[in-house]
């Protein structure tokens, strides 16, 4: 049986890896550096977007969303989640969706040019 710091972790090092296949940038579990409560599920590559994971059978999208609003600062809120045996989503607030895709093409350009 696993326990759920174990599966939240696990969560974590899936969607680093599925930040890195999607979007080719470079990414790593948050707290396992940093180690604060506070600190991000996923440090990654791309400025100004703060990401939390759920992987989890049960979700909820509003309760989710609050808390990566509530940590984000003055960062782009998203959510990645994943259920067993589906694919991983992303959640975001629709009236963030321009910023985020303008932090994404702009990581995407830069990456391009490097």
């Amino acid at each position: 049986i696993m326990n759920s710091r174990d599966k939240g972790a696990r969560g974590e090092r899936e969607a680093r890896d599925e930040l890195k296949k999607v979007l080719g940038c470079e990414a790593r579990r948050g707290q396992q550096f940093s180690g604060g409560k506070d600190s991000p599920d996923v440090v990654h590559s791309i400025e100004g977007v703060h990401i939390e994971v759920k992987r989890t059978e049960t979700f909820n999208a509003y309760k989710a969303m609050k808390q990566a609003v509530n940590d984000a600062g003055e960062q782009v809120p998203v959510v990645m989640h994943r259920k067993n045996n589906q694919e991983w989503l992303l959640v975001c607030r629709f009236k963030d969706l321009p910023k985020l895709a303008s932090r994404i093409h702009f990581h995407c350009i830069e990456k391009a040019t490097t």
